[in-house]
């Protein structure tokens, strides 16, 4: 059984809150509190009615894209805190209980548009091509699991490169401004451009993590960079 020996909050330590993590925990905190359920969808729905089949279905297959995205990052990411508490890092581990909350709540967002908005009851993973599939199916779970048993920088590179930089920075952020300029452009679906408005901020906060905490590995091990770099060839060839 495992026993604490000492908390970091009663040491002569305390919390460094001017630190990268803490900042960001303060950020999620102040802009991060956002309620999925209170976002009005009425006018989102009479928009839907008016949508013809083809507008419906690019909609359909984008949020099935986001939809399975933030359910992944979402089940995908204890490993990681896991390991930054196995390494003592309290305020990363404080940022990141943050982060999976956040997570969380873009996946009730998504489906609460599906279900009150698309009326979508139906299986939407024809949406998810191999390439996707490739990634979000299999890359980033592989990743992050492989922390269970391996905790080594090499392991917290590949993840936090597949998770923080393909899948939040390359996917997501990519997808999500496409969709929000759309909607837009187009005066729809009002809710649901609040929604990816907030999504995106939070977004932001994760992003800022991956990058610190890439950086942190790198900058103690710089040889670590071929790991990253071999990480990215591989997922974006």
């Amino acid at each position: 059984m495992t026993t604490h020996q000492h908390f970091v909050t009663t040491s002569l330590a305390g919390l460094q809150r001017d630190t990268p993590p803490m900042r960001l925990f303060e950020k999620a905190k102040r802009y991060g509190i956002w309620n999925p359920s209170d976002i009005d969808f009425r006018q989102d729905a009479a928009d839907w009615q008016r949508l013809d089949a083809t507008e419906r279905e690019v909609l359909l297959h984008l949020t099935s894209l986001f939809q399975a995205g933030e359910e992944a990052v979402t089940a995908d990411i204890l490993p990681l805190i896991m390991t930054v508490a196995a390494e003592g890092r309290l305020e990363e581990e404080m940022y990141l209980t943050t982060f999976l909350f956040e997570e969380a709540k873009h996946t009730d967002f998504f489906r609460r548009f599906l279900d009150e908005v698309a009326g979508a009851r139906m299986d939407l993973t024809h949406f998810h091509t191999p390439s996707y599939s490739a990634i979000v199916y299999s890359a980033l779970p592989a990743a992050m699991q492989a922390l269970l048993t391996d905790r080594s920088p090499a392991a917290q590179i590949r993840a936090s490169v597949t998770y923080n930089m393909i899948v939040e920075g390359v996917l997501a952020e990519t997808g999500y401004h496409a969709y929000l300029t759309a909607l837009e452009r187009n005066g729809l679906m009002p809710g649901q451009c609040q929604g990816i408005r907030l999504l995106k901020q939070d977004e932001s906060r994760h992003i800022a993590y991956g990058i610190y905490l890439i950086s942190r590995l790198l900058a103690e091990d710089p040889a670590l960079w071929e790991v990253a770099e071999a990480t990215m060839n591989e997922l974006l060839p």
